[in-house]
This record gives C-alpha cells, structure tokens and sequence, in this order.
C-alpha cells in the first residue's frame, strides 16, 4: 500500500493506480496553492533533516544561496527526488534536457527542470526562430527557503540558458486544479497568454506505475521497448539513441508492430480529464538589443493578456 499526501492509502495495481495522482486533483480545494501548502506540511520534517533551526532559515536572505546547473546522474536522481517530495506533479516531464539547483551550504534548497515542450507552438512568424523555446516543466524550493528565493532562482537559470545555449523563449504553465496562478511567473514580469492551454485528457497505465502522463508518454523509447516485449520481439539497442527511435534502422515489419502496439497501449489506458491551464512566456537576448527585437516580434504575433488574479478551477 502506498499513503498519498492526502492519506488515502491506494494499492497500486490495473485497476487504481491512478487513484493517487487523482485523488489530489480532486480534493485539493483549500484558498491557497498546493505547493504554499506543502511548504507548510514539510516545514518540520525538512527542518529535521537540514539540522537547521527556525530562527537560523527566519533570517536567510537570497544572498545566502548559490546557483547551479546539474550533470551528474547522482545529482539528478538527488532533484528527482526532491521534485517528487515537494512539487505538485510529484513526477519528472519525459523530455528534461536541463537540470538547475539551488542550495545553501550544501543542502539542497530548490530545484528547476527545463524541457522540451509538449506541444511546439508558432511564437514568431519567423523561421529563424522555429526552435528557441524550452518549457520550465518542474519547480520547487525547500519549505524554510525565503519566500523569493523562487523568482530569483528561476531568474538566474534562464539567463544561464540564454548564455549557454541557443534557447530565448521560456513558457510555463500554472494549473487551476492546484490552485496555481502563476505568481512567480508574474513576478518575474513572464507575458501571460491565456488560460485554455495544455492536453484536456491525461493517461494512467501501470506500465508508468503512478505517473499520469500526456499522449506523448507513448511514443517514448521506453513504450516502444514495454511493446516489444509484450509482442516478444527482442529489443535492439541500434534501433533507439537517447530518447528518439531510429526507424530506419528496424525492420519494416517490426516497425509496424511496435506503431500497432503502442497505439493499442494508448487506447487500453485509463483516461484521465485535466482542466485547461494558464500559460506564462518570457522572452530575453543575449543582449538588450536582441531582447528587444525578440519581445516586438513576440507581442506582434501573440495575443498578451492581463495576470489573473482569481485561484481555482
């Protein structure tokens, strides 16, 4: 049996196991959001195995933290686990590509995941920047963090992308069901663009054991290999590099049964409805000439609307 944040002790087999992730998107009706809850649930325990006093975290300031990106797989496995604990998802997006953390001393203090996007949207009616955005897909900071610690950190990791990488449009999304308005977002002066965004049917299969995913957790090399084994055809590693599978090296009719059998995959399991979300995006160059050529081309193409100010579904 496994205990829930909400203490609904759930077994996770066929028929339930997508009971856990959606209990908490039905019974979370408190006035705040889910994550500024957490943080009070945790305060205690996370305290506890920091060995910091409350009176030592009253006073830490955003100073007192350091910034830095993650490469190390022991690192990873360190922010999967503390995104699992403390942000609303509780689960890791399938295509993170950048891995950031904060930390004071040596503690862990908050961690931020950039992805890439589920669904790619025209954000510029120019071909020159077709693949400059990336998704912030996770985010959360330790319970006894000062309270902008969030907005900061967030803040240096996309100025670290813009520096290091090709990457100029950052979007995020905040969902109702967590009570989330996109607060950080709005106090980083993010462009808000509406809120009917995001897939209106998840999906629960155990093979994802307790992970509600989106239709492209089935095209993921993993399902292609649970496929094969279910059809017992032996898995071959040249046939997938990473995450992406390379078709032109698999024979064409094993090509065929593997499509057959994750579509049937997809078709068997559990369906799951999400309210729309809102959708935040922020835009930087790599310099102040380029960031303001970016931000023209961005509002003239999108349509940018007022902050909501309303929490809920």
């Amino acid at each position: 049996m496994q205990q829930d944040l909400f203490g609904f002790d759930v077994k996770l087999d066929k028929d339930k196991g997508y009971q856990v992730l959606q209990k908490r998107l039905d019974n979370y009706e408190k006035d705040w959001c889910f994550q500024y809850d957490m943080r009070q649930k945790l305060l205690q325990e996370d305290l506890f195995y920091s060995s910091l006093s409350l009176d030592e975290t009253l006073s830490l300031k955003t100073s007192d933290f350091s910034f830095d990106i993650v490469k190390s797989e022991k690192e990873k496995q360190q922010c999967t686990c503390f995104i699992e604990k403390h942000e609303w998802l509780g689960t890791i997006a399938p295509f993170t590509t950048h891995w950031f953390v904060a930390k004071y001393k040596n503690l862990l203090a908050g961690v931020i995941l950039f992805s890439e996007p589920y669904n790619r949207q025209v954000l510029f009616d120019d071909e020159r920047y077709k693949d400059v955005e990336r998704l912030i897909s996770r985010g959360a900071c330790i319970s006894w963090s000062p309270k902008n610690l969030a907005s900061m950190f967030l803040m240096w990791c996309i100025k670290w992308m813009v520096s290091n990488t090709h990457y100029r449009v950052f979007t995020a999304y905040s969902d109702p069901s967590a009570k989330e308005l996109g607060t950080i977002y709005q106090a980083c002066n993010f462009y808000y663009l509406g809120n009917k965004f995001g897939k209106a049917t998840r999906y629960y299969h155990p093979f994802i054991k307790d992970k509600i995913v989106n239709s492209r957790a089935f095209r993921d090399v993993s399902m292609y290999k649970y496929a094969a084994f279910l059809l017992d055809v032996k898995w071959n590693e040249s046939w997938a590099c990473g995450n992406t599978m390379k078709w032109d090296a698999i024979p064409q009719d094993i090509e065929s049964k593997l499509r057959a059998k994750t579509i049937e995959i997809e078709h068997n399991a559990t369906q799951i409805p999400f309210p729309s979300k809102h959708k935040y995006a922020y835009v930087l160059g790599i310099d102040k000439r380029e960031t303001k050529a970016l931000r023209c081309k961005f509002e003239k193409f999108n349509k940018i609307y007022e902050y909501p100010k309303e929490r809920g579904k």
